[in-house]
């Protein structure tokens, strides 16, 4: 089954995500980064129409098309793929704006494996930026919606510790059967 190749790295923004992505992909795994950061890049080199400060809406059905898009795409890849968030992400933020409710936007669809991997709220790494303007607050609010939509789709969710790069990585990879703990 696909979906269990597929894993899911979750979470709070500015809770390691991304950048325990980059060690999976300097260790030779695949990866498919941040939905979010790619759209929001793309819309401050265009219009700008559905950025999620502008419109939070727009930019969430964008997030759920790009995440099926790259759900697609990993179909190509051999085995396992690494999400830096991905459709569950989207339909929370899509339902959270007044859109479809989450559980709609995925129906029967079950892309990642059963054991999905959370990154906590960590402040001392928390950075706002010109793609992260929201505060740590709205970012803690933010996971616990994703937390709550996790357990109600019965995933099994490992909470990443607040450990060095390092020590993630290879927590993440024993978990998957990939390195011997």
């Amino acid at each position: 089954m696909l979906s269990d190749r597929f894993i899911l790295l979750t979470g709070c923004s500015g809770g390691g995500k991304s950048t325990l992505l980059s060690v999976l992909a300097e260790r030779g795994l695949a990866t498919i980064s941040e939905p979010g950061r790619r759209i929001v890049a793309d819309e401050l080199a265009g219009d700008g129409r559905a950025l999620p400060w502008v419109d939070v809406q727009a930019f969430a059905r964008r997030a759920v098309a790009l995440a099926i898009s790259d759900l697609e795409a990993a179909r190509h890849f051999d085995g396992l793929v690494f999400f830096d968030r991905g459709l569950i992400d989207a339909a929370v933020a899509l339902e959270h704006s007044g859109g479809q409710k989450a559980k709609e936007t995925l129906g029967n669809y079950r892309p990642y494996a059963q054991r999905v991997f959370i990154a906590p709220p960590w402040q001392e790494l928390f950075v706002g930026d010109a793609e992260r303007r929201h505060d740590f607050d709205m970012a803690v609010q933010e996971y616990h919606r994703i937390s709550r939509m996790l357990d109600d789709l019965g995933h099994t969710v490992s909470v990443l510790p607040k450990v060095s790069l390092s020590e993630r990585a290879d927590i993440v990879l024993s978990e998957c059967g990939v390195l011997s703990p």
